[in-house]
């Protein structure tokens, strides 16, 4: 039989020790199983249990009790639970146990950390930070220039960033401004503001790095970038004026170079052309003077063989060749051959054009003048022809 039923009287089964009154079956009353549970955990912690307190004065003790070990057991699972937290990919935590640092960096996944007694900084270890930072600065050659820089970092130490600098921001700011002041202060004006701005930018990476691993801030540089580089206010117009005077120069230095470029090849294969035709004449040459050579070995062996022949030979082989390059002409007056006269046809021709009562041009009449000059030679002929 259940203890709680009607026919059981038996009240060392009730745990709340609550004796049943008449016909009453409803549920024991919450603050009996209150007081019997308080009851319970005071007597497991060393206090007083209901049955040793008497009266009500021992009651409300009780209920005084319980609730203290209630609300600390409250507190206790709301501080366990307050422990727990989430460190996300791309962060790195911090922990400070008692405001103490430890050594260990806290990684991605799920931790547990005692509420109050550590205290756990995220910090983020792969954002892309951006910083400006924009100042006036003397040059090597006495000159001042304005300059704007941007910088760009990761925090690659999480537990340093957060420990060792009390401001990480400001040192790198510090840093920054202390590195690009060497390196302009080792650079003269017009490299800092032409060409030599982003030579500048690597030297003032690789100095700003050097303070930072110094400093032990944690940061790492990605890139330094000189966004301006400009004269003061002031005087930026005759810089302007230089500036373009030097893009003229260099744009006139390039049309020269293109010229040069264009001229020089060509004269090179004008000169290629003239040594290739004057080894072509070379060999033109070379190998008449070796015919002609041969030819007079072969005209000799005849000659000795025939000199008479041979000589007339070559004596109407060298006339024809001569006077088949003048402009006269060679008349035999009396038929024979022994009496030859020479007509210089071309005196005769410019005497003509030079002679204003001449009427006509030589060529015109051609025909007649030739042999009205071949009867003139032919009567004077033999006159001037005659032996003695």
């Amino acid at each position: 039989m259940a203890w709680n039923e009607p026919d059981n009287d038996d009240r060392k089964d009730d745990p709340w020790n609550n004796r049943p009154s008449g016909n009453d079956q409803g549920p024991p009353d919450l603050e009996n199983i209150i007081n019997a549970f308080i009851s319970k955990v005071s007597g497991f912690l060393g206090g007083r249990g209901s049955g040793s307190s008497s009266g009500g004065q021992g009651g409300e003790d009780t209920l005084s009790g319980g609730l203290v070990v209630g609300v600390l057991i409250i507190l206790a699972i709301i501080w366990v639970g307050a422990g727990f937290y989430t460190v996300d990919e791309q962060e790195r935590g911090v922990v400070l146990r008692f405001g103490v640092a430890q050594e260990a960096v806290v990684f991605p996944g799920l931790h547990w950390n005692p509420p109050l007694v550590d205290e756990v900084t995220l910090i983020n270890v792969t954002r892309v930070y951006d910083r400006d930072f924009s100042n006036t600065m003397l040059t090597e050659d006495d000159n001042i220039i304005d300059i704007t820089m941007s910088v760009q970092y990761v925090i690659t130490n999480a537990r340093n960033y957060f420990l060792e600098v009390e401001d990480p921001e400001i040192s790198l700011q510090h840093a920054a401004e202390s590195a690009i002041r060497h390196v302009v202060g080792s650079s003269t004006m017009d490299n800092a503001i032409t060409t030599g701005r982003e030579q500048i930018a690597q030297d003032t990476m690789v100095r700003l790095q050097d303070y930072l691993n110094l400093y032990g801030t944690g940061i790492t540089v990605r890139q330094v970038n000189i966004d301006q580089s400009l004269p003061p206010q002031q005087v930026r117009d005759a810089f302007d004026d230089v500036i373009k005077a030097d893009e003229d120069n260099e744009s006139y230095q390039n049309e020269a170079r293109a010229y040069a470029n264009t001229v020089i090849p060509e004269a090179r294969g004008n000169a290629l052309r003239q040594m290739a035709d004057a080894n072509a004449y070379k060999e033109q040459v070379i190998a008449q003077a070796e015919g002609q050579a041969q030819r007079f070995e072969q005209l000799l062996v005849e000659y000795q063989r025939a000199p008479e022949v041979t000589r007339d030979r070559l004596y109407i082989d060298a006339l024809q060749t001569v006077l088949s390059n003048v402009s006269k002409v060679m008349i035999d007056t009396d038929g024979s051959g022994n009496n030859m006269m020479v007509l210089p046809l071309d005196q005769i021709i410019n005497t003509n054009r030079r002679t204003p009562e001449v009427t006509g041009s030589f060529e015109g009449s051609g025909n007649t003048q030739l042999r009205s000059l071949q009867n003139n030679a032919t009567r004077s002929a033999p006159l001037r022809g005659s032996r003695p």
